[in-house]
């Protein structure tokens, strides 16, 4: 592995350095537990790479959108750490007991961040791990990366960490890679941000399913009526409400991307509470504030707490019950105790 840039190493050190407020997390019930892990690794310049996937288009809930490797909690007994390093092994071939990593590879845990509220109604805890080489001429993508589960994910693929800070990339690839708005989703504006990632062979894998399929569609005729599969398509709208008055509001998908098979993309894009997740990341780890508008506060610690004062995020989620604006309105207006506060 190349030596650690100067900003890079900096911001391992704050990661580590860093104290996450007292969570929710583990007073949610388990049905309700989820957690992310953000996996950075140094490329050849020393700068810092995420690792990201793209869902399998199979998956009931976000299929083919852009995710960090994680997903539920197992059993009671498990933290979001080890359900983290327990979904990265399932997703992304990362083993999850450090002694079976290939010879020279070491996994360090960084840090843990405010837990957010996913609108599955999980409260979901980003844990932010540092994979390094001791070898200068190690290929963690190649070495580590190639070993899909075609049930979960369609591909992997890397981007540059700092860049979740900027309004503008200087690749030459053809599109931007932010736009932002504000929304109005309960009683304060919430901001969308949604990344465009300039992938290449070298920062993209594919799992060996949907290689197949693309070798099967290349070979086979096509009716003018059929269409492949929008991995990327954007349910921002419905999502995140209605745009709040005066912002360009969500970005429109382009519908003759239902033409194309959105693997073979320039860029792959980032957004939703995994777009939200890497700012707030990156925020900690490079100590600055993004060139974009953004909320300032982390996680949402403090909405997941109101909603179970009202009586959600039960064990079972009952028929017919989804997160709606009315909700999370509702949600908002109730007061929490100072010993309530003084948790979060």
């Amino acid at each position: 592995m190349a030596a650690l840039s100067q900003a890079s190493a900096a911001a391992l050190a704050r990661l580590r350095a860093f104290k996450p407020p007292p969570s929710q997390y583990t007073k949610l019930p388990l049905t309700r537990r989820a957690s992310v892990l953000i996996l950075l690794f140094a490329d050849r310049r020393g700068d810092l790479r995420v690792i990201l996937t793209i869902r399998s288009a199979k998956l009931r809930n976000y299929a083919g959108q852009a995710a960090l490797p994680g997903g539920k909690a197992d059993t009671e007994a498990e933290t979001a750490w080890m359900t983290a390093r327990r979904e990265a092994e399932e997703e992304i071939g990362l083993p999850s007991n450090d002694e079976q990593l290939p010879s020279g590879y070491t996994l360090e845990k960084l840090t843990e961040l405010p837990a957010n509220l996913a609108m599955t109604e999980l409260g979901v805890m980003p844990c932010v791990a540092w994979l390094r080489s001791l070898s200068k001429d190690a290929d963690i993508a190649k070495d580590l990366l190639p070993r899909l589960d075609a049930r979960e994910v369609a591909a992997v693929f890397t981007a540059p960490f700092e860049q979740f800070l900027k309004q503008r990339d200087d690749v030459d690839v053809e599109g931007e890679w932010y736009k932002g708005a504000w929304h109005s989703w309960y009683h304060e504006p919430w901001r969308m941000h949604m990344f465009h990632v300039p992938v290449t062979p070298r920062t993209v894998f594919r799992s060996q399913e949907v290689e197949n399929t693309r070798l099967d569609a290349a070979t086979a005729p096509c009716s003018p009526e059929s269409k492949a599969p929008v991995l990327l398509a954007d349910r921002a709208a419905q999502a995140y409400g209605k745009p709040v008055p005066g912002s360009s509001g969500p970005e429109k998908v382009d519908r003759s991307l239902a033409q194309k098979d959105a693997l073979d993309m320039p860029r792959y894009r980032v957004f939703g509470m995994t777009a939200r997740i890497l700012v707030d990341a990156a925020r900690v780890a490079y100590g600055r504030d993004p060139e974009f508008e953004h909320n300032s506060h982390f996680g949402d610690e403090e909405m997941i707490a109101k909603l179970m004062k009202m009586g959600r995020l039960k064990p079972k989620k009952e028929k017919g019950e989804i997160l709606t604006r009315d909700v999370m309105e509702a949600a908002a207006n109730i007061e929490l105790s100072s010993e309530e506060k003084g948790k979060l």
